[in-house]
Order: structure tokens, then C-alpha cells, then sequence
């Protein structure tokens, strides 16, 4: 059973970096062809997508999210982690890590639990 576990700082401050570690667990992050995807939701708002990084190591980010998202990985330690530059109170959301395992016909079958991130002063 894969598990996925995110952490991180739940408040932030404006213009600072938010950093979340995605922690994986009876599955590895190199396994072909599944990829790592990171997702938010606002208050009252809906799942917005952010990126993704493959099986391989290859990136892809949101249009609207590009210029401020990274995300990377330890192979070593299993974990995905996403990095937003500049974060605004328009941030704050609640932040998951998931499987896509869309290759397989199987989409997004594996979710953390998500966590909170405030940004505030």
C-alpha cells in the first residue's frame, strides 16, 4: 500500500519561501512511469494543479505557477518536495502530494492527507 505523507511549515510569511516535503512510503519515486504531482486548495476554492515531477526526474508546472514553483526530489530518501518563491495570503491553502498514475489508466490514486499552510504576517 503506497503512502503519502506531507509536512511542512503551516504559516509562512508573505514574500517568504514555503518549502513541503512529500514523504513516500511502500512505493519508490523511480518507479516507471508513475509521477509526483502537487496540488493546492484555497479557502472556498477548488483543486488547482501545480506540477509534477516524473518517474525519471523530468518537470512540469503550471502556466500560472511557473515562475515560482520548484519541484525536486531524494531518491535516497524517497521524498518530493515543492518549493513557492514569493508566497503572497493568496497561498494559503491546504497543499497535497499525489500518485498520478494516469499511464496505467489509474489517475491520481494515491493522495496524502494534505496540509495546511497559512501565509500571514
Amino acid at each position: 500500500q503506497v503512502q503519502l505523507q506531507e509536512s511542512g511549515p503551516g504559516l509562512v510569511k508573505p514574500s517568504q519561501t514555503l518549502s513541503l516535503t512529500c514523504t513516500v512510503s511502500g512505493g519508490s519515486i523511480t518507479t516507471s512511469y508513475y509521477a509526483w504531482s502537487w496540488f493546492r486548495q484555497p479557502p472556498g476554492k477548488g483543486l488547482e494543479w501545480m506540477g509534477v515531477i516524473a518517474y525519471g526526474g523530468v518537470t512540469d508546472y503550471s502556466p500560472s505557477l511557473k515562475s515560482r514553483a520548484s519541484i525536486s526530489r531524494d531518491t535516497s530518501k524517497n521524498q518530493v518536495s515543492l518549493q513557492l518563491r514569493s508566497v503572497t495570503p493568496e497561498d494559503t491553502a491546504v497543499y497535497y502530494c499525489a500518485r498520478d498514475a494516469s499511464v496505467y489508466g489509474l489517475g491520481y490514486n494515491y493522495w496524502g492527507q494534505g496540509t495546511q499552510v497559512i501565509v500571514s504576517s
